[in-house]
């Protein structure tokens, strides 16, 4: 991962304007109106901010987006940025006007005049998010991220609610820096090791290895990693900060990588198998940033680590195994292998746990991706109240989710002629089915939510508040949900 930019808060300083190197930008309205800062930029460019806010450019400008000037008269700066954004913007367009600022910026330092504009703490999340970038393997000589200096009327007001954005901007950067991973590099051990260093910040952290897992019958998950060297794992994050509550459950497919198995993949794009590990990734980005901002929650997050690969010894389309509940599965297909990871985990999760509630993600079906793209994850629930509240947690954060079906008919396509279930129902409805095969793991008291984030976690070109490659989708919904439901 790029440093994460320091980004720090000022009074504004007119006078320091014209000498300000680097890059300044700006915040003006839609309509026009310039406060202090634009009002002196403006003066100092001999009108030329005035004449763009009054041009048919102006005009053409998005909200939370801006227009360009290189190298203005009258000031020292490289460029300025003049930034459309209403005084009090909403939420998404104070972020998307940080991630304008983030894209101007570049590597160069930056003077941001944000005046007595709300949402600054917003806009500094956008910003930092969108300056992520991902040079582990560069061998080009890297140069540490020059600062951004926001004025603004507040300063230490905005430096406080900074730091609380700042957690979860850390969470989503651990996110995205374990799904941008190459799988040499994070192994199951690898991948372990970076969850049981973040004891450091208070999580408490168990790592159940193969004999462990053994002990415990869950058959299904270790069916899937029997091919590899690489151990397969689970690991247990707590963070007790709410009393004696039970605590949410997150649980993560940590696929680190996915061949297909026996079922091999076509190897045209078998390289973005490397990002079969999301689910996982996100509930350690959530888990980093309650324990950050010291979350006053009991939240337990439990990651099922594995490689599925072809070997002698790797599972065969028509093995039956056993899961930790109990109950037999036939493998038709051994590329549908996250939902035997899954399904053994969340058991563990309720029987050791007994969670008010439980959450799993998993990068699971081709299938979602081709329903809803890349702009929405699959949400499956047993229980409107907890569906509704992620939906309202999932809007209030600008990440794209969508609920579908659940019904006995499409359940009842997982019918085995030889075992309790198959691990797959067709080609028809195939994300439905999925969900409907680790809903046969939920207890009746569990109030459950299943999110398919296939098209979500790792994405092909930019976005909003990411370059290409993993998104870090996730973290910034589940940290809200967590505030607004479960937090004393």
């Amino acid at each position: 991962m790029t440093s994460p930019i320091t980004i720090d808060f000022a009074e504004t300083d007119l006078d320091a304007l014209a000498a300000a190197e680097g890059k300044l930008a700006i915040l003006v309205t839609p309509d026009g109106k310039l406060d202090p800062a634009g009002r002196r930029v403006n003066r100092l460019t001999k009108q030329a901010v005035a004449r763009l806010v009054e041009s048919d450019r102006w005009e053409k400008v998005k909200s939370g987006e801006g227009f360009t000037m290189g190298f203005p008269a009258g000031l020292a700066a490289k460029a300025l940025l003049v930034v459309k954004l209403e005084r009090r913007p909403s939420v998404e367009d104070a972020r998307k006007a940080g991630a304008s600022l983030a894209k101007f910026k570049g590597k160069t330092p930056l003077l941001v005049c944000a005046g007595a504009y709300n949402r600054v703490a917003d806009l500094t999340l956008g910003l930092a998010l969108r300056a992520y970038g991902f040079d582990d393997h560069k061998t080009a000589d890297k140069e540490d991220a020059e600062p951004a200096t926001i004025y603004c009327a507040k300063p230490d007001e905005a430096r406080d609610e900074a730091e609380a954005a700042k957690a979860v901007a850390e969470g989503v950067f651990f996110t995205r820096d374990l799904v941008n991973e190459p799988a040499n590099i994070l192994t199951t051990q690898e991948f372990a090791d970076r969850l049981t260093a973040m004891k450091d910040l208070g999580l408490k952290v168990e790592v159940l290895e193969e004999k462990d897992l053994e002990k415990l019958g869950m058959g299904a998950l270790l069916g899937v990693g029997q091919g590899s060297d690489a151990p397969s794992k689970v690991v247990v994050m707590e963070w007790n900060g709410g009393g004696e509550e039970k605590p949410l459950a997150l649980i993560g497919k940590g696929v680190v990588f996915d061949t297909g198995g026996i079922s091999l993949k076509p190897a045209a794009g078998m390289e973005d198998m490397t990002m079969d590990m999301g689910g996982a990734g996100v509930v350690s980005g959530v888990m980093r940033t309650l324990a950050l901002r010291k979350a006053k929650a009991n939240v337990v997050g439990l990651v099922g680590l594995v490689e599925n690969m072809p070997d002698a010894r790797a599972q065969r389309p028509g093995d039956v195994v056993t899961s930790m509940k109990g109950d037999t599965i036939e493998v038709i297909n051994t590329d549908a292998e996250g939902r035997l990871v899954l399904c053994d985990v969340m058991w563990y999760a309720q029987e050791r746990f007994e969670p008010t509630g439980m959450i799993d993600l998993a990068t699971l079906t081709g299938a979602i991706i081709i329903g809803l793209g890349h702009e929405n994850a699959g949400v499956f629930s047993n229980s409107d109240p907890l569906c509704t509240a992620f939906l309202k947690a999932a809007g209030a954060e600008g990440e794209g989710a969508w609920r579908l079906p659940l019904a006995q008919a499409y359940d009842d396509l997982l019918k085995s002629r030889i075992a309790d279930m198959k691990n797959v129902g067709g080609r028809a409805a195939g994300s439905i089915t999925a969900a409907q095969f680790l809903g046969r793991f939920v207890k009746d008291e569990t109030p459950w939510i299943h999110l398919d984030i296939a098209g979500v976690a790792s994405v092909k070109s930019d976005t909003m508040l990411a370059p290409k490659g993993a998104t870090g989708w996730g973290v910034m919904a589940l940290d809200r949900l967590v505030r607004d439901e479960y937090e004393t």
